[in-house]
């Protein structure tokens, strides 16, 4: 008897002191929450509205902190608690906090992390809610100028919902076609009201986003992480992004300390490019990087680097002679045989899709769902991710749309891109002719250029899902607004 009523004891106070452990978790996330709306509280909101959202927050909080406490003992309502407070911050601080929170979402959801199926749900809360209160603040405020652009993008995220008649998974059709028309509502409205009238701390933030960004890849990648899971990822990143931003803030006027710590940073960046052997990046920076020097008319800047490159080739060659071979090799023969070509890995897929295009010509075979169901082996598609059986590797993002959206989807597609590389052509003459980088448009136009490089050998443009989708479109958006019209 005595050994049970000890026995008995001892449990009560393991549950006691599990209970005043999850007390304390509650009491500190409202801490934490209090303190986040509490730094974040727009000034335009009324005196009165502030002390009574603080006191019905602290009262649910409260109440679950003494009444419910086994509901933030376990780590998935926890970690859900702390999701919602950032959520809420970012709601909050909507203009200046919102986007960043979206690509980090989108991001941590593709990388090689062990959270990554968390953000895998939670990066489409982002999203939809993103989309949401941006037409709110539409509605409010009505400051946004819309042109037909705009709505030739609403109007070809429809279309793409067409193609779930002629798809094996209709349903998936249309979830990605809702998905696409979220991101398309999301960068028509909130992007943009993010950036216009605060275009100079915006792009102050993306450039140092990319600095700090392109430095913790360098730390990683140093300690042998691959932290983008594959080559063509960290390809993506760093020539997509990384290289055409950090060339154009290496060309703003500045601190010498600061103009050197870029130049360094694009190095770094161009290191890890060269270090995925990643074609279709490779091919987007060089191609955006020179053109940004061709129409600043920064000529000295390209001789400087090919005579840079041409100096390290011959060290290596020195040195290393086997080693330079087989990089070479490796990095434009990715099948291993020269003779057959610099796009022998592409010719299969790129087959595959001009032979779906040529069974489903109008309406394609669904967007993102290539492959019929009897290929797919009969298994289930994932709720907020795409099943690898169900899609398949088209090789481009052209021949992707048009294998998944048909003749009739791609109109649209055509005349959004038609109508960007108009905006980028503006750019570049008054580029040429005013020859300085500092205007909102000039690195927006050479993340386009970039994007639809990489785009011609990655099938990524309408995958919704994919950050380089988010990034993409987001500032294409901003380029219509932001490009000059006249020289």
């Amino acid at each position: 008897m005595e050994k049970r009523s000890q026995r008995w004891q001892d449990t009560r106070k393991t549950e006691a002191g599990d209970r005043i452990q999850a007390q304390q978790s509650v009491i500190f996330e409202y801490a934490a929450t209090v303190y986040i709306l509490a730094a974040s509280v727009n000034l335009s909101v009324r005196k009165t509205a502030y002390p009574i959202l603080l006191l019905t927050i602290a009262s649910g909080l409260g109440y679950f902190a003494y009444f419910r406490p086994w509901y933030v003992a376990n780590e998935t309502y926890l970690g859900a608690l702390i999701l919602l407070e950032a959520l809420i911050g970012a709601i909050w601080m909507y203009k200046r906090a919102f986007f960043p929170v979206v690509l980090l979402a989108f991001l941590l959801a593709g990388v090689d992390l062990p959270l990554a199926s968390v953000w895998t749900v939670a990066r489409w809360a982002f999203l939809g809610i993103g989309a949401f209160v941006g037409c709110l603040m539409l509605f409010v405020t009505q400051r946004l100028r819309f042109v037909p652009f705009h709505f030739i993008a609403f109007f070809a995220a429809a279309t793409a919902a067409l193609s779930a008649f002629s798809s094996s998974y209709p349903w998936v059709v249309l979830a990605k076609a809702l998905s696409l028309l979220l991101l398309f509502v999301y960068a028509g409205t909130g992007v943009r009201m993010a950036v216009i009238g605060r275009e100079q701390r915006f792009f102050s933030g993306l450039l140092l986003g990319c600095e700090i960004f392109v430095s913790l890849l360098a730390v990683i990648y140093a300690t042998g992480l691959e932290i983008m899971g594959n080559p063509n990822s960290l390809g993506a990143v760093t020539g997509v992004i990384g290289a055409p931003i950090l060339l154009w803030g290496a060309f703003l006027e500045g601190k010498n300390l600061t103009k050197y710590r870029r130049w360094l940073l694009y190095g770094i960046c161009m290191y890890l490019l060269f270090h995925s052997q990643a074609r279709a990046g490779l091919a987007a920076a060089l191609i955006s990087c020179g053109l940004l020097c061709i129409s600043l008319r920064k000529y000295k800047v390209v001789v400087l680097g090919l005579i840079f490159l041409l100096i390290m080739v011959a060290i290596a060659g020195i040195f290393a002679p086997d080693a330079l071979t087989s990089v070479t090799k490796s990095t434009l023969y990715k099948s291993g045989e020269q003779s057959q070509g610099l796009l022998a890995s592409r010719r299969e897929p790129w087959q595959t899709a001009i032979d779906n295009i040529r069974l489903h010509l109008w309406l394609g075979m669904g967007i993102g769902t290539t492959m019929s169901e009897n290929q797919a082996g009969g298994e289930e598609q994932r709720l907020f991710a795409s099943y690898s059986k169900v899609t398949a590797e088209h090789g481009s993002s052209y021949l992707a749309i048009l294998s998944g959206v048909g003749v009739f989807g791609a109109i649209p597609i055509s005349l959004l891109l038609v109508l960007l590389l108009s905006k980028v052509q503006h750019t570049v003459r008054w580029m040429r002719t005013f020859q300085t980088p500092w205007h909102p448009a000039v690195p927006i136009a050479m993340l386009v250029v970039a994007g639809l490089v990489h785009a011609g050998f990655e099938d990524w443009m309408l995958a919704p899902g994919n950050y380089l989708c988010v990034f993409f479109w987001s500032l294409a958006f901003l380029l219509i607004d932001f490009a000059p019209t006249t020289v």
